[in-house]
């Protein structure tokens, strides 16, 4: 994938901290994309214009961060036809609760899939997921990815089995 066919874009360069995940763990599995700041509020002909030329630049899903009042996700959800994925940003005021509610609660017909507070990576990761019904190689490095993961956790448990809490930390630093 030479083109970028995934679109991240966050309301604020202030959550690029949290976006840049997702950039990660896209390009974990080749997965080319874009990255940009669109603001609904402070920049809404920008916003309509950045969605409605999703599409005809090759973008197959968008992930959007916002925090605050979260409105991104929904509004670029509204104005074109490929999937939107939610990542809201933890803000000072409500801890992230306000960002996550105002993603999740969109109304019937303008669906945002959304993933957990701060959760940049996991949105990366189901980009990846609804990228591999159409690329089967993605389909095969998922699962390599998920057998690493397993395998990660047998070890640990392994050391864990072995040394006991008390000198577990220890014993990970020289497996390391």
């Amino acid at each position: 994938m030479d083109a970028a066919v995934v679109s991240i874009v966050m309301g604020s360069d202030s959550d690029l901290k949290i976006m840049k995940e997702a950039a990660k763990a896209l390009e974990e599995f080749g997965v080319s994309y874009e990255l940009t700041i669109v603001s609904a509020h402070r920049t809404p002909e920008r916003a309509v214009t950045y969605a409605k030329g999703l599409e005809s630049r090759g973008i197959e899903i968008l992930i959007a961060g916002a925090g605050g009042a979260a409105h991104l996700p929904g509004v670029l959800a509204s104005l074109c036809n490929i999937p939107v994925i939610g990542v809201p940003i933890k803000s000072t005021a409500l801890d992230g609760m306000d960002s996550l509610l105002s993603i999740v609660q969109m109304p019937k017909g303008i669906p945002v899939a959304t993933v957990g507070i701060n959760s940049a990576y996991n949105a990366g990761l189901l980009a990846v997921k609804m990228l591999s019904l159409k690329y089967t190689e993605l389909r095969e490095k998922m699962s390599a990815y998920r057998k690493k993961m397993a395998q990660e956790v047998e070890e640990k448990a392994r050391i864990l089995e072995e040394v006991g809490y008390e000198k577990y930390e220890d014993a990970r630093g020289k497996e390391k």
